[in-house]
C-alpha cells in the first residue's frame, strides 16, 4: 500500500522550484496560482534567497504549491492511487488537496491566509523552533516543559521539535536533555503549534467559513492524533486547530503501519519525512521527490505498490 506525504515548513531551499517550472504547463499553472493568492510563487521558488523564503507568509504557500505541482507531474490522484495521504504541519493542506477535500486554488488561498496569520502571530514575540535528535521522549518532554518549551512536533524516529521563545531555545542549547545527541535550530520564523499561535487560529477559523470542503476520496491521516479522518468538514476543523497544537507525526507513522503501508512517496521538496520513515518504518520503501529527475523512479515505485 502506497502513502503519499507532503513536507512541512523548513524543507524549502533557495531555487528548489526551478527545475519543476520547466515541465510542460507548470509555469502557467504556478502563474495562475500566484495571481489568485497575490504572491509571486515563481520568483520565491527560483530567485529568492534563504531569508526571503524563511518568511512564514512566503514559505507556506510555496511549499503547498510545490507539493501539488510535483504530485501532478506523477499523474492524477486516481493514477497515483495512494492508500492514504498525509502532510506534516502545513503539508496537511497539500494532503487535503491530494484527497480532494479542497481544490488546488482553494488550498493555496487557505495556506496563504494561514501563512499571513501565523507570521503576524510570530511577530508578537521572538520565537523559534529546534529539533532534538536522539533521546527518550519520556525524558525529553518533561525537560522541555521545565524550560517553558513545548514539544511542538513529536516526529518519531528519535526526533522531537521544541518551540518557544528565543531565550528558551538558547537555554535548551545550554541544557540539553539526557540522551539527546544534538539540538538543531530550524529555518522557521516562529513557535508553530504552540500557544504562541493562538491569534492565528481565530483568523484561520474565519477564513475557513468561506470554504466548501468535500469528503476525502482517499484515506486522510491527521496530525492531531494520527487518526484517519473521513469527513471533509472535520479535516478543515482540524487544520484550523492544528496551528496551535502539537504535530504527532509519530502517530501518523503508526497509522501508516497499521494500514499496511509498503511504500512512501514524499512530494517536493522531499527528504525530511522519508528520512523519518526509514528509521521508524523499516522495510517500507521510500522515495523523495527533489527534482523531476526523481519522477521515473517514483512512477516505478507507484506501479509496484499503489495496488498492493
Amino acid at each position: 500500500m502506497l502513502v503519499l506525504v507532503a513536507p512541512g515548513q523548513g524543507a524549502q531551499t533557495p531555487g528548489f522550484l526551478t527545475p519543476w517550472l520547466e515541465l510542460p504547463g507548470a509555469a502557467d499553472r504556478v502563474a495562475a496560482w500566484s495571481d489568485a493568492i497575490g504572491l509571486d510563487l515563481a520568483h520565491y521558488g527560483t530567485q529568492a534567497d534563504a531569508d526571503a523564503i524563511r518568511d512564514t507568509a512566503v514559505a507556506q504557500p510555496l511549499l503547498v504549491a510545490a507539493g501539488i505541482l510535483s504530485a501532478a507531474a506523477l499523474g492524477d490522484i486516481a493514477d497515483i492511487d495512494p492508500g492514504a495521504v498525509a502532510g506534516h504541519s502545513v503539508g496537511e493542506i497539500t494532503a487535503a488537496a491530494f484527497a480532494g477535500v479542497l481544490d488546488d486554488t482553494a488550498a493555496l488561498a487557505l495556506v496563504r491566509k494561514r501563512g499571513l496569520a501565523m507570521a503576524e502571530a510570530a511577530a508578537i514575540t521572538e520565537t523559534g523552533m529546534a529539533a532534538l535528535l536522539g533521546g527518550d521522549p519520556e525524558v525529553t518532554v518533561p525537560h522541555l516543559e521545565r524550560l517553558g518549551l513545548t514539544a511542538a512536533n513529536v516526529n518519531g524516529a528519535g526526533q522531537i521539535v521544541a518551540a518557544g521563545t528565543l531565550e528558551q531555545i538558547a537555554a535548551l542549547e545550554e541544557n540539553q536533555p539526557e540522551g539527546v545527541r544534538k539540538v538543531v535550530a530550524l529555518k522557521v520564523a516562529g513557535a508553530f503549534h504552540t500557544h504562541h499561535m493562538a491569534p492565528a487560529v481565530d483568523k484561520l477559523a474565519e477564513a475557513a467559513k468561506a470554504l466548501s470542503p468535500t469528503d476525502p476520496k482517499v484515506t486522510y491521516v491527521s496530525n492531531k492524533d494520527g487518526r484517519a479522518v473521513h469527513s471533509g468538514t472535520e479535516i478543515i476543523d482540524r487544520l484550523v486547530g492544528q496551528v496551535a497544537n502539537p504535530v504527532r507525526w509519530d502517530l501518523c507513522m503508526e497509522t501508516f503501519k497499521e494500514l499496511g503501508a509498503t511504500a512512501i512517496v514524499e512530494v517536493c521538496p522531499g527528504g525530511t519525512l522519508t528520512n523519518l520513515a526509514k528509521r521508524a518504518l523499516p522495510g517500507v520503501k521510500t522515495l523523495a521527490l527533489k527534482t523531476p529527475d526523481d519522477l521515473d523512479a517514483a512512477r516505478e515505485l507507484i506501479a509496484e505498490h499503489a495496488h498492493a
